[in-house]
Formats: C-alpha cells, sequence, structure tokens
C-alpha cells in the first residue's frame, strides 16, 4: 500500500493505492492565509471498507498538515469521527 499526494494549486487529492488499483482516496483544500486545510472528503472503495483504510487517509491527511505547519478542519463527517477519537490531534484539530 502507497499513498500519492496530487497537489494541484490550493487543493489536491490523496490517493492510497494497493499495487495498481486505488483503495480510496481523500481530498482537501488549503487556506494558506490562514494555516489551514479543510478534509474535503473520504472515499473508500467498497471492496475495501471495513479494513481502517479511510482511518489511514485521514492520517495521512493529518502528517501532511503536519508537515506544512496547518490546523486540520475535517469537513467531511467521516475524518471529524475518526479525529474526534484520536488522542494526538489537539494541536492541529479544529471544530469550526
Amino acid at each position: 500500500m502507497n499513498f500519492e499526494n496530487n497537489r494541484s494549486g490550493n487543493g489536491g487529492v490523496i490517493t492510497l493505492n494497493k499495487e495498481t488499483e486505488e483503495v480510496g482516496r481523500l481530498t482537501y483544500t488549503i487556506f494558506p492565509e490562514e494555516n489551514k486545510m479543510i478534509i474535503s472528503f473520504v472515499l473508500v472503495h467498497s471492496q475495501f471498507e471495513g479494513r481502517g483504510m479511510g482511518k489511514y487517509l485521514v492520517e495521512e491527511g493529518i502528517k501532511f498538515a503536519r508537515d506544512n505547519n496547518w490546523k486540520v478542519y475535517p469537513h467531511c463527517s467521516y475524518a471529524r469521527a475518526v479525529m474526534s477519537r484520536m488522542n494526538d490531534v489537539e494541536d492541529i484539530f479544529l471544530t469550526r
């Protein structure tokens, strides 16, 4: 499994791939003037559901935000639920 981050302008997509097949994706938008990244959407393809792949995508998004000193606002309800259960994101988790 490997991640690929395709950033374009102030947005992008992080994909999780297994060999040549896409497992899922996380879309984001960056607001550099506010040091903020919004997680817009997390999708895991049905054949990979129930294995924690969505959480891996959220964790990769958080890593990307931390590497760039951004806070994270999870607009996606799934990402918000995952982040609210994590213990080590208080420093970057924006609730509004």
